[in-house]
C-alpha cells in the first residue's frame, strides 16, 4: 500500500540554499541563474517572504519548488542579479523568484506558493504583488490574476531592461 503524497509549504531556512540553487539551475537558463550569497543575502533581508514546498511523493522528496519576494512598492522592481531593497513602508509583495522542479511539473506547487504569498502578504496589509514575468511566463501569471503594467519612471525602465528576453512588469490587486 502506497501512502499518499505530502506536501508542506514553510518559510525557506538557510540550510534550504542547497535545494534552492540546484532548483534554480534546473528551470532557468544561464543568464537567469543568480549566485548562492546574492540569494543567502535576500533571505536575511526580506526572511519572512520566502518559502519552499517539500513534496513527499513516491518518487520524490525534499524541497521541490521556493518562492522569494520582498515587501515594496509598486512600480518598483529588483533589477537582475540584484539585491532586495525593502520598503520600510510597503503597499505590496514583489516575487522575484518562482521555480519548481521539473521532476515537480504538474503538481500544482507554483500556484500553491503563489497563494500562500498572496495570504501573508494580505496579513501584512499590503495591497498588491508585483512581479517581472521572464522565460515566457506571461500565461502563467495572467491564470494568477497578474496583468501587465508600467515600472515607476525610466530608472525603473532601466531595472526591467537588466532581464534578457520579453520580461514583462506585472501586477495584482490582492483582496
Amino acid at each position: 500500500m502506497t501512502q499518499p503524497d505530502a506536501i508542506l509549504v514553510r518559510a525557506m531556512r538557510a540550510d534550504d540554499l542547497d535545494a534552492v540553487l540546484a532548483i534554480q539551475l534546473a528551470c532557468y537558463g544561464a543568464g537567469f541563474v543568480e549566485d548562492g550569497a546574492l540569494i543567502a543575502r535576500r533571505l536575511a533581508a526580506a526572511p519572512h517572504t520566502g518559502w519552499v514546498v517539500e513534496h513527499r511523493g513516491e518518487h520524490q522528496g525534499g524541497v521541490q519548488a521556493y518562492l522569494a519576494g520582498y515587501p515594496s512598492v509598486v512600480g518598483k522592481l529588483t533589477p537582475l542579479h540584484g539585491e532586495f531593497e525593502v520598503a520600510a513602508t510597503a503597499d505590496s509583495l514583489y516575487l522575484h523568484d518562482l521555480a519548481v522542479h521539473p521532476d515537480a511539473s504538474g503538481l500544482g506547487l507554483g500556484p500553491r506558493l503563489v497563494r500562500h504569498a498572496w495570504t501573508h502578504a494580505a496579513q501584512a496589509g499590503w495591497r498588491h504583488s508585483t512581479l517581472v514575468s521572464v522565460q515566457s511566463s506571461v500565461g502563467f501569471w495572467e491564470r494568477q490574476g497578474y496583468a501587465p503594467a508600467q515600472p515607476a519612471g525610466t530608472g525603473q525602465q532601466a531595472r526591467l531592461a537588466t532581464y534578457p528576453g520579453d520580461s514583462v512588469y506585472m501586477l495584482r490587486r490582492l483582496g
